[in-house]
């Protein structure tokens, strides 16, 4: 262990990939400081610069990049009242308040502060989680990856939306596209109505690409509202008063850690979910409720920790079992395999190094966000003032030229225009776009394993409940399903 966590050092702290994480860090910076871009379109618009990297300045570029987006967002939605990335959405209008009462300099630099020890707390339960989860998923069968990837999409359903149904039709959508092509265990063409490029299946980057990017260029295109304006007030130090709410705040502040790490780990749940969940236990549990709203630094420091605690536990399901704890490890997952390190426990045993020069990076990305997001946020008025006429075409030049890299092809173009056009009616219609992804990027490891485990079992089902791993995922998926109806059918006799 010794020599690999050496090799991992040595494989960090190279200078090209301290250069590249520094770059990495102002990109993630900018994007997540304009209203609108959020921190998995950094991730996307990264994917085509990493094909040209080496293993872990890749991944190095995705993990600062995205851990900086998610912070910077804080900073538009403190200063304009609008969140940079959605999982600064949950406290915008707290630390808005908390702008208007001359307080700007402590809301910004308790998301800052706070969402730096939230990384950490959940970068330090990926060091020890994972590899004990990696060692107890060596001994898993098809019928086990089956059941957890059913759980898994299960909860990206229920979890992601308020309205399970449209959750479901947005999965169903995305189980369709991964059914396109020959990727199937009987290698027979599927929906592809003759064309050769649908053979191989739709590729998942410039899908990613066009529902995250494309459709933000649209909403931008459509949208008629006026811009708010900034608050005239300059900034001053972010740090003044931090640690007098680090010594007031602490059951805070583990409990949003603790809480961002554990929804980060749920499939499709993410940072923006972790946020909204954690806002709202701050306010349940506060002794001063009836301050949430009005500029009170509390709940910014309980989700503001969840949020960037997120980021690590989604990591955690992504390496140990190749299943994406949120959009963004939907996305870095495809550049594992890119990169030949494929996701699932065997990584741990054959490539430590690289697991543990991951560990290193969430650890790095971390610490250097408090020097670089205090220089973000003095020069945040000059980022927020770029004319979003001259950045959406900018980014649309990315986007196509990140899509047409992959394989050379128009084709994966107009793949990326019209997943898109696709996302942005959805999103516009109430229908979440995670579960969609996680369909895709699941929807062929869901097949795989349910024929694989019918093949062996010659078609008998009670076969999934026979392994006692196996038969605990399986009751655990059906509860999902049929628990909230059977509660809602004693409710009613109870009423009766």
């Amino acid at each position: 262990m010794s020599d690999a966590w050496l090799q991992a050092f040595a494989l960090v702290f190279q200078p090209h990939n301290v250069l590249v994480m520094l770059a990495a860090s102002l990109f993630g910076l900018f994007v997540g400081a304009i209203p609108g871009l959020t921190a998995t379109m950094a991730t996307a618009l990264l994917v085509p610069v990493t094909f040209f990297m080496p293993p872990i300045p890749a991944i190095a570029a995705i993990v600062t990049a995205t851990a900086m987006a998610i912070f910077a967002g804080d900073i538009p939605g403190c200063l304009m009242r609008m969140p940079g990335t959605p999982a600064s959405a949950a406290y915008t209008d707290e630390a808005y308040a908390m702008t208007r009462k001359g307080q700007a300099e402590l809301a910004l630099g308790a998301g800052l502060v706070f969402s730096a020890i939230g990384g950490l707390f959940g970068t330090l339960v990926l060091i020890v989680a994972a590899p004990t989860l990696a060692d107890f998923a060596l001994h898993f069968s098809s019928f086990e990856y089956f059941w957890l990837v059913l759980l898994g999409l299960t909860c990206a359903v229920f979890i992601t939306s308020d309205r399970p149904l449209k959750g479901f039709v947005s999965l169903l959508l995305g189980l369709l596209v991964a059914s396109v092509g020959l990727n199937n265990p009987a290698a027979i063409p599927r929906f592809t109505f003759g064309s050769v490029e649908l053979l191989g299946g739709i590729e998942l980057i410039p899908l990613m690409i066009g529902m995250f990017a494309i459709s933000e260029i649209i909403r931008y295109a459509v949208d008629t509202d006026p811009q708010m304006h900034l608050s005239n007030r300059p900034i001053g130090n972010v740090f003044k008063g931090i640690w007098g709410l680090t010594k007031q705040y602490p059951v805070q502040q583990l409990r949003g850690s603790v809480l961002g790490t554990l929804v980060g780990a749920l499939p499709g749940a993410g940072g923006d979910i972790a946020a909204w969940m954690a806002y709202a236990v701050s306010k349940k549990w506060s002794k001063e409720p009836e301050k949430f709203g009005t500029g009170h630094v509390e709940g910014i420091v309980e989700a503001g920790a969840a949020n960037n605690a997120a980021l690590a536990g989604a990591w955690i399901p992504a390496l140990v079992f190749g299943i994406p704890g949120d959009s963004i490890t939907a996305i870095v997952i495809g550049v594992l395999y890119m990169k030949n390190m494929n996701p699932g426990p065997t990584l741990f045993i054959n490539n430590p190094q690289n697991i543990y020069a991951v560990y290193l990076l969430f650890i790095i990305a971390n610490l250097i966000m408090i020097p670089l997001g205090f220089l973000c946020i003095k020069a945040a008025k000059n980022i927020l003032l770029v004319p979003r006429g001259i950045l959406m075409p900018v980014i649309m030049l990315f986007c196509v030229v990140g899509s047409f890299a992959i394989n050379n092809t128009m084709f994966d173009v107009g793949v990326m225009l019209a997943a898109g056009v696709v996302a942005f009616l959805l999103e516009n219609n109430g229908f979440p776009i995670a579960p969609a992804i996680l369909g895709v990027v699941l929807g062929g490891m869901l097949e795989q394993n349910f024929v694989t485990s019918m093949i062996k079992s010659d078609g008998d089902l009670r076969a999934f409940f026979e392994r006692p791993v196996a038969a605990s995922l399986g009751v655990a998926t059906l509860a999902v399903w049929f628990l909230p109806l059977l509660m809602r059918r004693f409710r009613r006799l109870a009423v009766a």
